[in-house]
């Protein structure tokens, strides 16, 4: 997970010069914008694109998987992006499904404020299976303008994204005639002060709201396929990924999780584990690799940075649950029991007088996964980028990341600034 991501505007609990800006690329005009080189851009919305004639080939050594392939090759490149201001971090996400056989891997190509290019940058080679690559993230540097770190492309200091172009590359074994399908590409772009809390918000309609999301412990797999990241004790992300996934009557079928050991509980768990693995990084949880994990399924996953907790509130009661990335030392959430570097837990709605509604993970059962956390420390530890640790150290917050999924059919709804937005 990238630490120190930063938020963007909200009427009360902002700093000066704070923005964020999420934007995609998903209809068929969305995709016909871009160049594409040996893709076709499929009729309908969010159909995306898939090979038409290969255009080179590629010949892959995977250093995990310890295989070797040639594999054909397509482009599809997004026109350059602007998004209003100068951009210090930048995180992209898609969308896609990769049948057996296939591939596909993400690039940023970030122009910056003195109009120089970072040249293409590996955000990810992904696929839904681990069979044909291992999924890594490459985190390549772009010299004294910055780089990528597992998921997130921070800009040294002094510099700016002024603009940016995204670039993806579709795979196939040159035996083989299948196609990934990407329907989705897109980023969030962001610049804020460094922050160490906000001001606590006022309640935003959301009170009394609580959606019914199945409630998963990741600490009962402690011990469980440690090869994936560490075992249950890590498994955070994806564990918040499934509860998410599920809700919405998606996720792996018993055939699909027939590998699992039979006496283990919820092996749902430990297939999403499984199946978000960062080879490179070598844990699950890498950001855009668990929104691709949940867009396998159908449906749309992306990962942005909320301004406030008033678009949170305007997710719930939508119906929407959604994961938060949050760090904090032991002491700081009342309730809780645990300090972290780096954890995510699904907000499924609001007390009446405010407070959140949490399934944390991080619980050891499932009954026990959900929690009521204060709304001023839960908000204040989602939303800053940074705090100083009683040993004088610095922990970093991700400034308000956050997972949003939902069925390709449903409508986000609007964010509480039109002139910035966050979709």
């Amino acid at each position: 997970m990238a630490a120190g991501a930063v938020a963007g505007p909200a009427a009360h609990a902002a700093t000066a010069g704070e923005r964020v800006n999420f934007h995609k690329w998903t209809t068929q005009a969305d995709f016909q914008s871009g160049t594409a080189d040996g893709v076709t851009a499929l009729a309908g919305d969010r159909q995306g694109i898939a090979i038409s004639g290969t255009v080179g080939t590629y010949r892959y050594k995977d250093p995990y998987l310890h295989t070797t392939n040639t594999w054909a090759y397509s482009t599809w490149t997004s026109p350059s992006y602007t998004p209003g201001f100068g951009a210090t971090e930048l995180v992209s996400s898609w969308n896609a499904q990769t049948p057996a056989g296939t591939w596909l891997k993400v690039e940023l190509n970030a122009t910056m404020e003195d109009g120089h290019q970072t040249g293409w940058l590996d955000m990810g080679n992904w696929a839904s299976g681990d069979g044909d690559v291992a999924r890594t993230s490459l985190s390549p540097s772009a010299g004294v303008y910055g780089g990528v770190s597992t998921d997130t492309f921070n800009a040294a200091g002094g510099h700016t994204v002024q603009s940016y172009q995204l670039r993806a590359t579709l795979y196939r074994l040159t035996t083989s005639t299948a196609s990934p399908r990407l329907w989705q590409l897109g980023a969030f772009a962001s610049a804020v002060p460094s922050r160490t809390g906000v001001s606590p918000s006022p309640l935003g309609g959301a009170e009394g709201i609580e959606l019914a999301v199945p409630r998963y412990s990741q600490q009962i797999h402690v011990g469980q396929y440690s090869k994936y990241g560490g075992g249950g004790d890590a498994w955070c992300s994806p564990t918040s990924s499934e509860m998410i996934t599920e809700f919405w009557g998606d996720g792996p079928t018993a055939a699909d999780m027939s590998w699992v050991d039979p006496s283990y509980a919820d092996p749902s768990v430990d297939y999403a584990a499984r199946f978000t693995y960062d080879y490179a990084y070598k844990g699950t949880g890498n950001w855009p690799f668990n929104a691709a994990y949940a867009s396998h399924y159908g449906l749309d996953a992306e990962v942005v940075q909320l301004p406030s907790v008033d678009d949170l509130e305007t997710l719930i009661k939508a119906g929407i649950p959604v994961a938060i990335s949050v760090a904090f030392d032991n002491g700081e959430l009342t309730g809780s029991g645990y300090g972290t570097a780096g954890h995510l837990m699904v907000v499924v709605g609001f007390t009446a007088s405010g407070d959140f509604i949490v399934n944390d993970p991080f619980s050891p059962s499932d009954t026990a996964v959900r929690h009521i956390y204060q709304r001023g420390q839960l908000e204040n530890i989602w939303l800053r980028t940074y705090w100083t640790r009683s040993d004088g150290s610095t922990g970093y917050g991700s400034g308000g990341v956050a997972y949003v999924y939902t069925p390709h059919d449903m409508a986000l709804p609007p964010v509480a600034d039109p002139q910035n937005p966050t979709w």
